[in-house]
Protein backbone atom coordinates (compact mmCIF):
# COMPACT_ATOMS: atom_id res chain seq x y z
CA UNK A 1 0.00 0.00 0.00
CA UNK A 2 1.03 3.58 -0.56
CA UNK A 3 3.18 5.17 2.24
CA UNK A 4 1.51 7.30 4.85
CA UNK A 5 1.50 7.92 8.62
CA UNK A 6 -0.45 4.69 9.27
CA UNK A 7 1.97 2.42 7.42
CA UNK A 8 3.06 -0.64 9.39
CA UNK A 9 6.81 -0.74 10.08
CA UNK A 10 8.81 -3.72 11.26
CA UNK A 11 11.41 -2.71 13.83
CA UNK A 12 14.33 -5.16 13.90
CA UNK A 13 15.98 -6.06 17.20
CA UNK A 14 19.14 -4.22 18.12
CA UNK A 15 22.38 -5.59 16.76
CA UNK A 16 24.36 -7.89 19.03
CA UNK A 17 27.22 -6.12 20.74
CA UNK A 18 30.57 -7.72 21.36
CA UNK A 19 30.84 -9.77 24.55
CA UNK A 20 33.96 -8.76 26.54
CA UNK A 21 36.20 -11.63 27.52
CA UNK A 22 36.22 -10.59 31.18
CA UNK A 23 32.41 -10.85 31.30
CA UNK A 24 32.11 -14.12 29.42
CA UNK A 25 32.82 -16.20 32.54
CA UNK A 26 29.58 -15.13 34.22
CA UNK A 27 27.17 -15.56 31.30
CA UNK A 28 26.23 -19.19 31.99
CA UNK A 29 25.16 -19.91 35.56
CA UNK A 30 26.95 -22.71 37.43
CA UNK A 31 25.54 -24.38 40.54
CA UNK A 32 27.38 -23.93 43.81
CA UNK A 33 27.71 -27.71 44.09
CA UNK A 34 29.60 -27.76 40.78
CA UNK A 35 31.87 -24.96 41.94
CA UNK A 36 32.61 -26.84 45.17
CA UNK A 37 33.33 -30.02 43.23
CA UNK A 38 35.61 -28.15 40.80
CA UNK A 39 37.50 -26.56 43.69
CA UNK A 40 38.02 -30.00 45.26
CA UNK A 41 39.29 -31.44 41.96
CA UNK A 42 41.64 -28.51 41.49
CA UNK A 43 43.08 -28.93 45.00
CA UNK A 44 43.54 -32.67 44.47
CA UNK A 45 45.16 -32.04 41.09
CA UNK A 46 47.64 -29.54 42.55
CA UNK A 47 48.42 -31.84 45.47
CA UNK A 48 49.09 -34.73 43.08
CA UNK A 49 51.18 -32.51 40.84
CA UNK A 50 53.23 -31.23 43.78
CA UNK A 51 54.14 -34.76 44.75
CA UNK A 52 55.81 -35.36 41.37
CA UNK A 53 59.27 -34.43 40.26
CA UNK A 54 59.09 -31.44 37.93
CA UNK A 55 61.63 -33.19 35.63
CA UNK A 56 59.68 -36.47 35.38
CA UNK A 57 57.56 -37.58 32.45
CA UNK A 58 54.63 -38.03 34.84
CA UNK A 59 54.81 -34.32 35.73
CA UNK A 60 54.82 -33.33 32.04
CA UNK A 61 51.86 -35.65 31.38
CA UNK A 62 50.01 -34.17 34.34
CA UNK A 63 50.59 -30.65 33.05
CA UNK A 64 49.45 -31.78 29.58
CA UNK A 65 46.01 -32.52 31.06
CA UNK A 66 45.60 -28.80 31.58
CA UNK A 67 46.14 -28.17 27.87
CA UNK A 68 43.51 -30.80 27.00
CA UNK A 69 40.81 -29.25 29.22
CA UNK A 70 37.68 -28.48 27.17
CA UNK A 71 39.29 -29.39 23.87
CA UNK A 72 36.28 -31.47 22.76
CA UNK A 73 33.81 -28.71 23.69
CA UNK A 74 35.87 -26.12 21.84
CA UNK A 75 35.89 -28.32 18.74
CA UNK A 76 32.10 -28.73 19.08
CA UNK A 77 31.69 -24.95 19.30
CA UNK A 78 33.88 -24.56 16.22
CA UNK A 79 31.74 -27.03 14.24
CA UNK A 80 28.64 -25.08 15.24
CA UNK A 81 30.31 -21.87 14.04
CA UNK A 82 31.06 -23.61 10.76
CA UNK A 83 27.38 -24.56 10.37
CA UNK A 84 26.38 -20.94 10.98
CA UNK A 85 28.90 -19.86 8.35
CA UNK A 86 27.47 -22.37 5.89
CA UNK A 87 24.01 -20.95 6.61
CA UNK A 88 25.34 -17.46 5.85
CA UNK A 89 26.94 -18.63 2.60
CA UNK A 90 23.67 -20.26 1.49
CA UNK A 91 21.88 -16.99 2.11
CA UNK A 92 23.95 -15.20 -0.54
CA UNK A 93 21.92 -14.17 -3.63
CA UNK A 94 23.99 -16.29 -6.02
CA UNK A 95 23.35 -19.30 -3.76
CA UNK A 96 19.57 -18.97 -3.90
CA UNK A 97 19.10 -16.67 -0.91
CA UNK A 98 17.68 -17.52 2.48
CA UNK A 99 14.08 -17.40 3.65
CA UNK A 100 14.46 -13.86 4.96
CA UNK A 101 15.61 -12.45 1.63
CA UNK A 102 12.88 -14.35 -0.24
CA UNK A 103 10.16 -13.08 2.10
CA UNK A 104 11.56 -9.55 1.95
CA UNK A 105 11.55 -9.67 -1.86
CA UNK A 106 7.96 -10.95 -1.92
CA UNK A 107 6.88 -8.18 0.48
CA UNK A 108 8.49 -5.56 -1.77
CA UNK A 109 6.72 -7.04 -4.80
CA UNK A 110 3.41 -7.11 -2.93
CA UNK A 111 3.81 -3.48 -1.93
CA UNK A 112 4.42 -2.48 -5.54
CA UNK A 113 1.31 -4.33 -6.69
CA UNK A 114 -0.80 -2.81 -3.89
CA UNK A 115 0.45 0.71 -4.67
CA UNK A 116 -0.24 0.13 -8.36
CA UNK A 117 -3.79 -1.05 -7.60
CA UNK A 118 -4.55 1.57 -4.95
CA UNK A 119 -7.91 3.09 -6.06
CA UNK A 120 -7.10 6.34 -4.28
CA UNK A 121 -4.78 7.20 -7.19
CA UNK A 122 -7.71 7.29 -9.62
CA UNK A 123 -8.69 10.85 -8.69
CA UNK A 124 -5.10 12.05 -9.03
CA UNK A 125 -4.77 10.63 -12.55
CA UNK A 126 -5.81 13.80 -14.36
CA UNK A 127 -4.02 12.94 -17.57
CA UNK A 128 -6.66 10.40 -18.53
CA UNK A 129 -9.68 12.57 -17.75
CA UNK A 130 -10.35 13.02 -21.46
CA UNK A 131 -10.21 9.25 -22.02
CA UNK A 132 -12.78 8.73 -19.29
CA UNK A 133 -15.29 10.65 -21.38
CA UNK A 134 -14.90 8.33 -24.33
CA UNK A 135 -17.10 5.22 -24.72
CA UNK A 136 -15.59 2.45 -22.65
CA UNK A 137 -13.22 4.90 -20.95
CA UNK A 138 -14.49 4.52 -17.36
CA UNK A 139 -11.40 4.63 -15.13
CA UNK A 140 -12.94 2.67 -12.30
CA UNK A 141 -14.08 -0.09 -14.61
CA UNK A 142 -10.59 -0.25 -16.09
CA UNK A 143 -9.15 -0.33 -12.56
CA UNK A 144 -11.42 -3.24 -11.55
CA UNK A 145 -10.40 -5.08 -14.70
CA UNK A 146 -6.77 -4.38 -13.87
CA UNK A 147 -7.30 -5.73 -10.37
CA UNK A 148 -8.94 -8.85 -11.78
CA UNK A 149 -6.02 -9.41 -14.15
CA UNK A 150 -3.62 -8.95 -11.22
CA UNK A 151 -5.28 -11.69 -9.17
CA UNK A 152 -2.88 -14.26 -10.54
CA UNK A 153 0.09 -12.13 -9.55
CA UNK A 154 -1.37 -11.53 -6.09
CA UNK A 155 -2.03 -15.21 -5.57
CA UNK A 156 1.50 -16.00 -6.68
CA UNK A 157 2.96 -13.45 -4.27
CA UNK A 158 0.81 -14.73 -1.39
CA UNK A 159 1.87 -18.29 -2.19
CA UNK A 160 5.51 -17.21 -2.21
CA UNK A 161 5.00 -15.45 1.13
CA UNK A 162 3.42 -18.53 2.64
CA UNK A 163 6.26 -20.67 1.34
CA UNK A 164 8.81 -18.25 2.77
CA UNK A 165 6.90 -18.27 6.04
CA UNK A 166 7.22 -22.07 6.23
CA UNK A 167 10.93 -21.75 5.50
CA UNK A 168 11.25 -19.20 8.29
CA UNK A 169 9.54 -21.57 10.71
CA UNK A 170 11.89 -24.39 9.70
CA UNK A 171 14.80 -21.98 9.99
CA UNK A 172 13.71 -21.02 13.50
CA UNK A 173 13.35 -24.67 14.47
CA UNK A 174 16.89 -25.32 13.21
CA UNK A 175 18.16 -22.24 15.03
CA UNK A 176 16.50 -23.38 18.22
CA UNK A 177 18.23 -26.75 17.95
CA UNK A 178 21.57 -25.04 17.34
CA UNK A 179 21.00 -22.73 20.31
CA UNK A 180 20.20 -25.66 22.59
CA UNK A 181 23.39 -27.42 21.51
CA UNK A 182 25.42 -24.25 21.83
CA UNK A 183 24.00 -23.59 25.29
CA UNK A 184 25.00 -27.07 26.38
CA UNK A 185 28.50 -26.48 25.00
CA UNK A 186 28.66 -23.13 26.76
CA UNK A 187 27.62 -24.82 30.01
CA UNK A 188 30.47 -27.29 29.73
CA UNK A 189 32.93 -24.54 28.80
CA UNK A 190 31.74 -22.57 31.80
CA UNK A 191 32.49 -25.55 34.05
CA UNK A 192 36.01 -25.70 32.63
CA UNK A 193 36.33 -21.95 33.24
CA UNK A 194 35.37 -22.55 36.86
CA UNK A 195 37.88 -25.41 37.01
CA UNK A 196 40.72 -23.29 35.63
CA UNK A 197 39.85 -20.52 38.08
CA UNK A 198 40.01 -23.06 40.87
CA UNK A 199 43.31 -24.38 39.52
CA UNK A 200 44.66 -20.83 39.38
CA UNK A 201 43.70 -20.30 43.02
CA UNK A 202 45.06 -23.68 44.12
CA UNK A 203 48.35 -23.17 42.29
CA UNK A 204 48.64 -19.68 43.75
CA UNK A 205 48.13 -20.94 47.28
CA UNK A 206 50.65 -23.75 46.71
CA UNK A 207 53.19 -21.27 45.31
CA UNK A 208 52.84 -19.11 48.41
CA UNK A 209 53.93 -22.04 50.59
CA UNK A 210 56.68 -23.27 48.26
CA UNK A 211 58.23 -19.89 47.56
CA UNK A 212 59.29 -19.49 51.17
CA UNK A 213 61.20 -22.78 51.22
CA UNK A 214 62.23 -23.38 47.58
CA UNK A 215 62.14 -20.31 45.31
CA UNK A 216 63.53 -22.27 42.37
CA UNK A 217 60.68 -24.78 42.48
CA UNK A 218 58.25 -21.93 42.79
CA UNK A 219 59.59 -20.39 39.58
CA UNK A 220 59.32 -23.78 37.87
CA UNK A 221 55.71 -24.16 38.96
CA UNK A 222 54.90 -20.66 37.69
CA UNK A 223 56.43 -21.42 34.30
CA UNK A 224 55.26 -25.00 33.84
CA UNK A 225 51.91 -25.00 35.72
CA UNK A 226 50.51 -21.54 36.37
CA UNK A 227 51.28 -20.32 32.85
CA UNK A 228 49.34 -23.14 31.05
CA UNK A 229 46.53 -22.86 33.62
CA UNK A 230 46.05 -19.16 32.95
CA UNK A 231 46.56 -19.67 29.23
CA UNK A 232 43.82 -22.32 29.18
CA UNK A 233 41.64 -20.07 31.32
CA UNK A 234 42.07 -17.28 28.79
CA UNK A 235 41.38 -19.59 25.83
CA UNK A 236 38.24 -20.93 27.49
CA UNK A 237 36.98 -17.43 28.24
CA UNK A 238 37.66 -16.37 24.65
CA UNK A 239 35.82 -19.37 23.25
CA UNK A 240 32.97 -18.80 25.69
CA UNK A 241 32.72 -15.15 24.59
CA UNK A 242 32.60 -16.23 20.94
CA UNK A 243 29.92 -18.82 21.73
CA UNK A 244 27.91 -16.22 23.66
CA UNK A 245 28.16 -13.87 20.69
CA UNK A 246 26.88 -16.59 18.37
CA UNK A 247 24.12 -17.52 20.82
CA UNK A 248 22.90 -13.92 20.99
CA UNK A 249 23.20 -13.54 17.20
CA UNK A 250 21.04 -16.61 16.64
CA UNK A 251 18.49 -15.14 19.06
CA UNK A 252 18.41 -11.93 17.01
CA UNK A 253 17.92 -13.94 13.82
CA UNK A 254 15.18 -15.97 15.49
CA UNK A 255 13.32 -12.86 16.63
CA UNK A 256 13.71 -11.32 13.18
CA UNK A 257 12.24 -14.45 11.67
CA UNK A 258 9.31 -14.32 14.10
CA UNK A 259 8.62 -10.72 13.14
CA UNK A 260 8.81 -11.66 9.47
CA UNK A 261 6.38 -14.51 10.07
CA UNK A 262 3.97 -12.06 11.69
CA UNK A 263 4.55 -9.61 8.86
CA UNK A 264 3.75 -12.31 6.30
CA UNK A 265 0.49 -13.04 8.14
CA UNK A 266 -0.42 -9.36 8.04
CA UNK A 267 0.54 -9.02 4.39
CA UNK A 268 -1.23 -12.21 3.26
CA UNK A 269 -4.40 -11.44 5.21
CA UNK A 270 -4.80 -7.82 6.25
CA UNK A 271 -3.05 -6.11 3.33
CA UNK A 272 -4.62 -8.26 0.61
CA UNK A 273 -8.05 -8.05 2.27
CA UNK A 274 -7.68 -4.29 2.62
CA UNK A 275 -6.84 -4.06 -1.09
CA UNK A 276 -9.88 -6.14 -2.05
CA UNK A 277 -12.16 -4.13 0.25
CA UNK A 278 -10.68 -0.91 -1.14
CA UNK A 279 -11.48 -1.96 -4.71
CA UNK A 280 -14.97 -3.05 -3.64
CA UNK A 281 -15.59 0.23 -1.82
CA UNK A 282 -14.26 2.23 -4.75
CA UNK A 283 -16.71 0.47 -7.06
CA UNK A 284 -19.60 0.89 -4.61
CA UNK A 285 -18.77 4.53 -3.92
CA UNK A 286 -18.51 5.23 -7.64
CA UNK A 287 -21.99 3.79 -8.15
CA UNK A 288 -23.23 5.78 -5.17
CA UNK A 289 -21.64 8.89 -6.66
CA UNK A 290 -23.55 8.32 -9.89
CA UNK A 291 -26.80 7.86 -7.95
CA UNK A 292 -26.12 10.99 -5.91
CA UNK A 293 -25.42 12.95 -9.09
CA UNK A 294 -28.70 11.76 -10.62
CA UNK A 295 -30.57 12.50 -7.38
CA UNK A 296 -29.05 15.98 -7.29
CA UNK A 297 -29.93 16.53 -10.94
CA UNK A 298 -33.48 15.31 -10.34
CA UNK A 299 -33.73 17.45 -7.25
CA UNK A 300 -32.60 20.46 -9.28
CA UNK A 301 -35.23 19.71 -11.91
CA UNK A 302 -37.88 19.30 -9.23
CA UNK A 303 -36.84 22.55 -7.60
CA UNK A 304 -37.04 24.31 -10.96
CA UNK A 305 -40.55 22.88 -11.51
CA UNK A 306 -41.69 23.88 -8.06
CA UNK A 307 -40.14 27.32 -8.42
CA UNK A 308 -41.79 27.76 -11.84
CA UNK A 309 -45.15 26.59 -10.53
CA UNK A 310 -44.86 28.95 -7.60
CA UNK A 311 -44.01 31.84 -9.89
CA UNK A 312 -46.91 30.99 -12.22
CA UNK A 313 -49.27 30.64 -9.29
CA UNK A 314 -48.13 33.92 -7.80
CA UNK A 315 -48.47 35.73 -11.13
CA UNK A 316 -51.85 34.24 -11.97
CA UNK A 317 -53.18 34.66 -8.44
CA UNK A 318 -52.23 38.33 -8.51
CA UNK A 319 -53.92 38.73 -11.88
CA UNK A 320 -57.02 36.98 -10.58
CA UNK A 321 -57.09 39.20 -7.50
CA UNK A 322 -56.65 42.25 -9.69
CA UNK A 323 -59.46 41.13 -11.96
CA UNK A 324 -61.63 40.37 -8.94
CA UNK A 325 -60.94 43.80 -7.48
CA UNK A 326 -61.48 45.72 -10.72
CA UNK A 327 -65.00 46.10 -12.32
CA UNK A 328 -65.85 44.39 -15.57
CA UNK A 329 -65.78 47.78 -17.38
CA UNK A 330 -63.42 50.48 -16.40
CA UNK A 331 -64.79 53.51 -14.56
CA UNK A 332 -63.29 55.90 -17.09
CA UNK A 333 -64.92 54.01 -19.91
CA UNK A 334 -68.28 54.11 -18.18
CA UNK A 335 -67.88 57.84 -17.46
CA UNK A 336 -67.00 58.52 -21.07
CA UNK A 337 -69.95 56.42 -22.26
CA UNK A 338 -72.35 58.21 -19.97
CA UNK A 339 -71.03 61.57 -21.11
CA UNK A 340 -71.65 60.50 -24.66
CA UNK A 341 -75.17 59.40 -23.78
CA UNK A 342 -75.78 62.64 -21.98
CA UNK A 343 -74.64 64.62 -25.01
CA UNK A 344 -76.83 62.49 -27.26
CA UNK A 345 -79.88 63.03 -25.06
CA UNK A 346 -79.22 66.75 -24.97
CA UNK A 347 -78.88 66.76 -28.75
CA UNK A 348 -82.16 64.88 -29.09
CA UNK A 349 -83.90 67.30 -26.79
CA UNK A 350 -82.53 70.27 -28.75
CA UNK A 351 -83.59 68.62 -31.99
CA UNK A 352 -87.10 68.02 -30.74
CA UNK A 353 -87.45 71.63 -29.66
CA UNK A 354 -86.24 72.88 -33.02
CA UNK A 355 -88.29 70.27 -34.88
CA UNK A 356 -91.43 71.24 -33.00
CA UNK A 357 -91.11 74.83 -34.15
CA UNK A 358 -90.32 73.70 -37.68
CA UNK A 359 -93.28 71.33 -37.70
CA UNK A 360 -95.56 74.14 -36.51
CA UNK A 361 -94.42 76.29 -39.43
CA UNK A 362 -94.80 73.35 -41.77
CA UNK A 363 -98.33 72.65 -40.52
CA UNK A 364 -99.26 76.26 -40.89
CA UNK A 365 -97.82 76.34 -44.38
CA UNK A 366 -99.48 73.08 -45.33
CA UNK A 367 -102.79 74.23 -43.95
CA UNK A 368 -102.53 77.44 -45.93
CA UNK A 369 -101.59 75.58 -49.05
CA UNK A 370 -104.39 73.08 -48.58
CA UNK A 371 -106.89 75.84 -48.19
CA UNK A 372 -105.56 77.47 -51.31
CA UNK A 373 -105.57 74.16 -53.15
CA UNK A 374 -109.11 73.29 -52.12
CA UNK A 375 -110.52 75.99 -54.43
CA UNK A 376 -108.64 74.48 -57.31
CA UNK A 377 -109.73 71.01 -56.35
CA UNK A 378 -113.38 72.04 -56.17
CA UNK A 379 -113.22 73.81 -59.54
CA UNK A 380 -111.52 70.86 -61.09
CA UNK A 381 -114.11 68.46 -59.72
CA UNK A 382 -116.95 70.55 -61.00
CA UNK A 383 -115.37 70.83 -64.45
CA UNK A 384 -114.98 67.12 -64.66
CA UNK A 385 -118.55 66.51 -63.81
CA UNK A 386 -119.71 68.75 -66.60
CA UNK A 387 -117.57 67.08 -69.14
CA UNK A 388 -118.88 63.72 -68.14
CA UNK A 389 -122.48 64.67 -68.49
CA UNK A 390 -122.04 65.88 -71.94
CA UNK A 391 -120.60 62.74 -73.15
Amino acid sequence: MSSNENDFTLTPPEAVTAVPQEKAGGLVPVDDAVRTDMAAKAAAYVDGLAALDARSPEFAGKVGEITALGAGEMRSATSQSNRMLERTVRSLPDKGGDAQSKVAGSLVELRRVVEDLDPRDLSANKGRRFLSRLPGGNKLRDHVAKYASAQGTLNKIVGSLRGGQDELRRDNASLQTERVRLWETMGKLQEYVVLTEALDDAVGRHLTGVEATDPAQADTLRADVLFPVRQKHQDLLTQLAVCAQGYLAMDVVRRNNEELIKGVDRAATTTVSALRISVLLASALDNQKKVVEQVNALRGTTEDLIRGNAEMLATQSGEIQRIAADPAVGAETLRTAFQQIYRTLDAIDSYKVQATEAMAVTVENLTSELQHASAYLDRSRKQGALEGGLG
